[in-house]
């Protein structure tokens, strides 16, 4: 009977053991603000991708008000939109002119990890490279190729200078520069936005994939806090 109780004793404390499991340290939050991915349509996604939001810019690096909008809005949508998981945005090159070409193909050269340092450099800092073109630039530019044309664009625009400061060296950048392929998938897409969308300008924003009335961070600063309530 000893023998039998000693049993059972050792059998419940072995059940108790088992039972008695160390507690799990809860999954970290995601950092949505570093959350970077490539859209099937060449653009960058910041943010949740299954966020419940969707803002979506069509940005040329050229435009003075787009340079604007980042400064004024950047880190407000960042901590205050992205942060939460609750809204993602999309960034969606479009093209004015032969700068901007140039000026995204650096933008996406690298990971995609790399593409919002880039953004935020070349619009933070568009007042420091993009100043008057010559008309000698000019005929310059359009007497090459495309991967010379856009070295020379970015050479003549200080642009290689603003790069290497963000950690790139020549040699990558040339060959980001030589993407004759992305920068006519862009085109594509802009072509496709103006016809289907009727995206004329930028800043031009879509919020769940809805044109909206909004061209400045005071005008659409309602709009996300509408839809985020």
């Amino acid at each position: 009977m000893n023998l039998f109780r000693s049993a059972l004793i050792l059998l419940a404390a072995a059940a108790t053991l088992g039972a008695t499991k160390p507690a799990l340290a809860p999954a970290p939050k995601a950092n949505w603000t570093a959350t970077v991915s490539r859209t099937p349509g060449d653009a960058h996604l910041l943010g949740n991708p299954a966020a419940r939001v969707k803002l979506v810019e069509y940005v040329s690096y050229t435009c003075s008000h787009c340079a604007d909008f980042e400064v004024q809005a950047g880190s407000e949508i960042a901590m205050g939109f992205i942060k939460p998981g609750t809204g993602s945005m999309e960034f969606r090159p479009f093209f004015r002119n032969q700068i901007d070409i140039a000026a995204t193909l650096m933008a996406y050269c690298g990971a995609p990890s790399r593409f919002m340092g880039n953004h935020a450099a070349l619009l933070r800092g568009q007042k420091g490279w993009l100043g008057p073109v010559t008309v000698g630039q000019q005929k310059r530019w359009e007497s090459l190729g495309f991967a010379a044309r856009m070295r020379a664009i970015a050479s003549d625009l200080k642009l290689y200078d603003l790069f290497i400061r963000r950690g790139y060296n020549r040699t990558d950048l040339d060959i980001c520069l030589a993407n004759e392929g992305l920068a006519r998938r862009i085109s594509s897409e802009n072509q496709t936005a103006e016809s289907v969308m009727g995206i004329q300008g930028t800043p031009t924003f879509l919020l769940n994939e809805r044109l909206i009335d909004a061209g400045d961070w005071r005008s659409l600063r309602p709009y996300l806090a509408a839809a985020t309530r």
